[in-house]
């Protein structure tokens, strides 16, 4: 087996953005036809985007190492409580760490999804592959406008939640029946109402641990 060093390092890294089937050819899938193309990555061929579980990840520490960057949670995101209770503890690490929380609120919004769009095929573990891919893309796009924001000091980034959101809904909508109007609504409402949830079971999980540690 051939050593690892300074060739074979600049060969992967190649690799993981190669146009035609690494990051940056999934990027752009993922922004000129999102649903259709996550569909295709569930029945058809999961050889040309990069693996969801990976690219939510990469995307969710990019977006992270720009948080810390510009200081972006601190912006759009902040929840004023006691500093020793456990629900204060709760909300900055989210507040902290928005990135790795959205990869838990995608749980809720898959559980949303799944009843709105019960009729559809596709199982939890599908629609969590889809949430993987289309929650990366809104990390990427909040990354984005946030390093603007940033970098120039004019609001963008309330812009980019806008622009997120509205991808967002896009995406779920168009994957699964892209010429109704009704999926885009059903959409908005699941990925809204699991964000709501998510706020709601963290909240309840604090003030339990606070009601056990009195």
């Amino acid at each position: 087996m051939k050593r690892i060093d300074g060739h074979y390092i600049l060969h992967e890294i190649e690799h993981v953005l190669h146009f035609e089937r690494g990051i940056l050819y999934t990027i752009r899938e993922l922004i000129i036809n999102p649903g259709q193309n996550i569909r295709n990555y569930l029945s058809e061929n999961r050889s040309r985007l990069v693996k969801p579980i990976i690219f939510i990840i990469i995307t969710s520490l990019i977006y992270s190492v720009c948080s810390s960057l510009f200081h972006l949670e601190d912006r759009y995101m902040s929840y004023q409580g006691d500093n020793t209770s456990a629900t204060s503890a709760i909300f900055a690490w989210v507040q902290g760490h928005y990135g790795y929380a959205n990869i838990i609120m995608s749980v809720f919004i898959a559980l949303w999804i799944k009843l709105f769009f019960r009729k559809s095929p596709y199982n939890l573990f599908e629609i969590l592959i889809l949430l993987c891919f289309v929650m990366g893309m809104g990390m990427l796009i909040y990354a984005v406008f946030g390093i603007a924001e940033g970098l120039t000091h004019f609001d963008f980034l309330q812009v980019g939640m806008i622009i997120g959101v509205f991808y967002t809904t896009f995406a779920i909508g168009q994957f699964f029946a892209p010429r109704k109007v009704a999926s885009y609504i059903k959409a908005l409402f699941a990925y809204l109402l699991g964000m709501i949830t998510f706020s709601v079971a963290a909240l309840a999980i604090g003030t339990m641990i606070d009601l056990l540690l009195r």
